[in-house]
């Protein structure tokens, strides 16, 4: 039987490793779990992703992927003088609205990091670039602190349920920032 070409069966793969993970958790992750959600062979998971790990990086990357968007399509920190606090109280806000399977998978695979050394320069690629991008606007630590600020925001509204409070976010980052 010859090979069909099929150049979108690596992308399918990772997004059915996304919907396994936010359906399942990682737990339920595997190349047999993936293969039926993608309806491609078996032999096609491993084939693209030698192992797990790679699975996951792949799909750690798109997340974080999906993150970049909103920071790109708001546009705001181009304008030097914006209000960074406002900016990134609104970034958070638009990447928790509406369905927040993305995000939650984007922290589960971060917590996954701390037991999956593969994925951890992947974790620490996001916080690098975003930490990069603030400092364009305020000196590096400052940066850093802004990255943990807003993940501790993300991480308490996606565990408590509490909804997202943007002017919250707002008054809050912008103590960091004074």
């Amino acid at each position: 039987m010859a090979r069909r070409y099929d150049p979108e069966r690596r992308q399918r793969i990772i997004d059915a490793a996304i919907r396994v993970v936010g359906a399942q958790g990682i737990g339920g992750l595997s190349h047999r779990t993936v293969a039926v959600e993608a309806d491609v062979p078996l032999g096609s998971t491993t084939y693209h992703f030698k192992t797990l790990d790679d699975l996951l990086v792949a799909a750690l990357r798109q997340a974080n992927e999906g993150f970049a968007k909103v920071i790109a399509s708001r546009g705001g920190l181009e304008d030097p003088g914006a209000d960074l606090a406002a900016e990134l109280a609104g970034w958070m806000g638009e990447w928790l609205a509406g369905d927040r399977t993305g995000v939650e998978l984007e922290y589960e695979l971060y917590l996954a990091a701390l037991r999956r050394p593969a994925l951890r320069p992947v974790a620490a690629e996001w916080a690098g670039a975003l930490a990069a991008l603030l400092s364009r606007h305020t000196d590096p630590v400052t940066a850093r602190a802004l990255v943990a600020l807003m993940d501790g925001i993300c991480l308490q509204v996606l565990l408590t349920e509490v909804p997202y409070d943007e002017e919250y976010a707002r008054e809050v980052l912008g103590r960091v920032l004074r």
